[in-house]
């Protein structure tokens, strides 16, 4: 179920992110999972979930590292966890979503032809 709400609430820290993500080379925005998503090559890195928290793709060590600290939860598809794909929530806070997105951004890049 989506909760508008609170994808209005994180789309207000995203939408700001994302823009300037679109300005850089080879990043554009695309469907992900029913929603838009940040590209680099057509491969997505980071999105809002229809919750309204913000998940991004990250070297699998790293999601184990940000799972055991408490500052995000696996992502979850079909009950199973997703290895590299973690879901962090709006109070985490702008600075912390620009990290992570850049972070995620850097990693796809690394890994896309």
């Amino acid at each position: 179920m989506v909760d508008h709400d609170a994808m209005a609430r994180a789309h207000e820290i995203f939408d700001p992110i994302a823009q300037e993500h679109l300005e850089r080379p080879d990043v554009d925005i695309g469907p992900m999972f029913g929603t838009e998503g940040l590209r680099i090559r057509g491969k997505v890195y980071a999105f809002v979930e229809h919750q309204g928290g913000l998940i991004v793709k990250v070297p699998e060590p790293r999601a184990d590292e940000l799972a055991a600290s408490g500052g995000a939860e696996r992502m979850r598809m079909r009950g199973r966890d997703m290895r590299e794909w973690v879901t962090v929530r709006p109070d985490a806070g702008a600075d912390r979503w620009r990290a992570l997105i850049d972070e995620a951004q850097r990693f796809v890049d690394s890994i896309t032809p």
